[in-house]
């Protein structure tokens, strides 16, 4: 009897892939640190993970309703935090993002991913609001939007592409129109296209002009939404050449890493040499040479995954990679099992945002996406992230237990 009452209300699938991703992160940062002078580094993970194993456990069973009621107000309070930041915070890589609290320091941005979520969710969950009226999807975007200008005053690009990365799967969900849908895209889309070329910028023209031709509600708005779309497309250059010079050779880079191979190029490069030499079995722990002769510096926060794919070869980035995807398969899982609205929402945007996370990180180590410093989940060196992400587990944990509630 007590057996099925915690099969019932503990999700066992989605504690084991994560107690797994831990382990292998933990593996991964002793490696990583090992040669590098930097024990440190690994000791304190050791204690991040021990609160994040407790940051989980209390989310995970706090009453359902009070982390409803608290939506709003941990919003209300991110956003107060993400204003201090700017004022009171330490600069670190160009970027005033953290609070500097001597033997730790916390982002402030990390914890506001997850307040963002709880209160989109509890303002979508309303029955009055529905997606296809303007008024109620101005409100969301302004939600999200809110905290990404702030956090992009600090600069940090790549934890406001988070954001972005999150509300759209939130809009689909919610059932925002094809259209709306497509405006969202067609500026993006026509904007990285127009890097790497005429041709490829034409194209994006083309093909969402006729995204925006076929699911448009007004011929007006229509008109309006493509007009913008290849203002963007036209305006990436002069939007270029207002980037601070750190974030040109990054784009620079992404566009071709061998322009600038000792320079902005080089951890793509070296990231891209260890995975690659890594093979199907690997080259055993505590053995890879790129990884245990520092050839990529700092490589326990943003470039981990290379360590098992270096000493673990195939087999160990493809272990990641499927427990990785379990997490976001049992995320989403949760969210259509969930009968409460506003635990649907929850669910479906902490999943986002882990999939963000997942497709940002491992695209930048191999070489298909620019280098923006985003870590990954459970993986990479990082108090704020590893408690952030584990609290967002609790949330989900917590919505499989109470999924039937409405």
């Amino acid at each position: 009897m007590i057996y099925q009452e915690i099969k019932e209300r503990v999700d066992y699938r989605i504690a084991l892939i994560v107690l797994a991703l831990l382990t292998i992160g933990i593996v991964s940062v002793y490696s990583a640190t090992y040669d590098a002078r930097a024990a440190e580094i690994f000791h304190k993970q050791v204690v991040w993970v021990g609160l994040g194993i407790l940051a989980l456990a209390a989310v995970a069973f706090v009453p359902f309703r009070l982390l409803q009621l608290a939506s709003y107000p941990a919003y209300f309070l991110s956003i107060l935090l993400l204003v201090s930041v700017l004022i009171l915070g330490k600069t670190v890589s160009g970027s005033m993002s953290w609070f500097n609290l001597g033997w730790i320091r916390l982002q402030p941005s990390e914890f506001s991913k997850v307040a963002t979520v709880l209160a989109l969710a509890t303002y979508l969950a309303r029955s009055d609001v529905s997606l296809r009226k303007k008024r109620d999807l101005a409100v969301a975007a302004g939600i999200v939007l809110l905290p990404i200008a702030l956090i992009m005053m600090q600069p940090d690009t790549g934890t406001a592409i988070i954001f972005l990365g999150m509300f759209f799967p939130v809009l689909f969900w919610g059932g925002a129109s094809r259209f709306t849908l497509v405006a969202i895209v067609a500026p993006v889309g026509t904007a990285v296209a127009a890097l790497f070329g005429t041709t490829p910028f034409l194209t994006a023209v083309l093909v969402f002009g006729v995204l925006i031709y076929v699911t448009k509600e007004g011929r007006i708005v229509a008109a309006a939404v493509f007009s913008l779309t290849v203002l963007v497309g036209v305006s990436v250059q002069f939007i270029y050449e207002g980037l601070k010079h750190y974030q040109q050779k990054r784009i620079a880079t992404f566009l071709d890493p061998n322009a600038d191979p000792l320079g902005a190029g080089y951890n793509i490069l070296q990231s891209k040499v260890a995975i690659g030499s890594g093979g199907f079995f690997g080259k055993g722990f505590l053995h890879g040479t790129q990884t245990q002769l520092n050839f990529i510096p700092e490589q326990w926060t943003d470039f981990i995954f290379c360590v098992p794919g270096e000493e673990f070869g195939f087999l160990g980035a493809a272990t990641v990679l499927l427990l990785l995807m379990g997490l976001l398969l049992r995320g989403v899982s949760i969210g259509a099992s969930v009968k409460n609205r506003y635990g649907g929402f929850v669910a479906i945007g902490l999943t986002a945002i882990f999939a963000t996370h997942i497709f940002l990180n491992i695209g930048m180590s191999i070489g298909l996406l620019p280098v923006i410093g985003v870590p990954l989940p459970f993986l990479s060196y990082g108090g704020s992230a590893l408690l952030s992400a584990m609290t967002m587990v609790g949330i989900l944990m917590n919505l499989y237990a109470n999924r039937k509630e409405y």
